[in-house]
């Protein structure tokens, strides 16, 4: 399983991507909010085709539902893993902002678990998912407290269903001795299931 649906505000007018297979495809930038009031800047592709709705101007509001993709950046600049949303579907909406992602796939390599210097549980997972043509997605994903602490046990190659939201995450990194601010891509894992169909069904009510 690999779905995500996001709501947002458009952060400026789609620019030209790349062509792939004489299909174009084009690079969004969404505005996310969360409950806190914070905002996710996330990348979106979409191809003409999904971009049905007609122009769509910058401060839109807009929903897209489609697939997490990855690829290697090989132009030596940036991150070497490059996440976005690939978008099958996109339309004008001003409904209230959502993010949603759910996968299904395997651990691909230990997860690493540690504390923050608060105190806080995380764990840092990368979840390999199958898509047609024998071709696969590789997403990070980071998990917290009880969630960290069920996957920091897991074994590579394990089976994970995953709920959660795709978030954008600044930090430094040092270059060639200079501080250099980055931008990660992951996916915030919210829930954890035993199966796809424990996955789609909505979590109970608590108690």
């Amino acid at each position: 399983m690999n779905s995500v649906f996001l709501r947002g505000t458009l952060a400026k007018p789609p620019e030209w991507s790349h062509t792939s297979h004489e299909a174009r495809f084009f690079r969004l930038w969404l505005d996310v909010c969360r409950l806190s009031g914070k905002h996710d800047r996330l990348r979106v592709l979409a191809g003409e085709d999904a971009l049905r709705c007609g122009g769509l101007p910058e401060g839109a509001g807009v929903e897209i539902s489609g697939q997490m993709r990855t690829y290697n950046n090989k132009s030596g600049v940036g991150g070497r893993l490059i996440v976005s949303a690939l978008a099958r579907d996109a339309a004008l909406s001003d409904g209230p902002h959502e993010n949603k992602v759910l996968l299904s796939g395997t651990l691909c390599r230990p997860p690493g678990y540690r504390k923050t210097p608060l105190g806080r549980e995380i764990c840092d997972i990368m979840l390999a998912v199958p898509r047609t043509y024998s071709r696969t997605d590789y997403l990070p994903l980071i998990a917290w407290g009880g969630a960290a602490r069920a996957c920091a046990v897991m074994e590579t190659g394990q089976s994970l269903y995953v709920a959660g939201r795709f978030q954008s995450r600044a930090y430094t990194k040092v270059i060639d001795g200079e501080s250099v601010d980055m931008t990660a891509y992951e996916i915030s894992v919210i829930r954890l299931a035993e199966s796809e169909e424990e996955l789609t069904d909505p979590p109970p009510d608590p108690e």
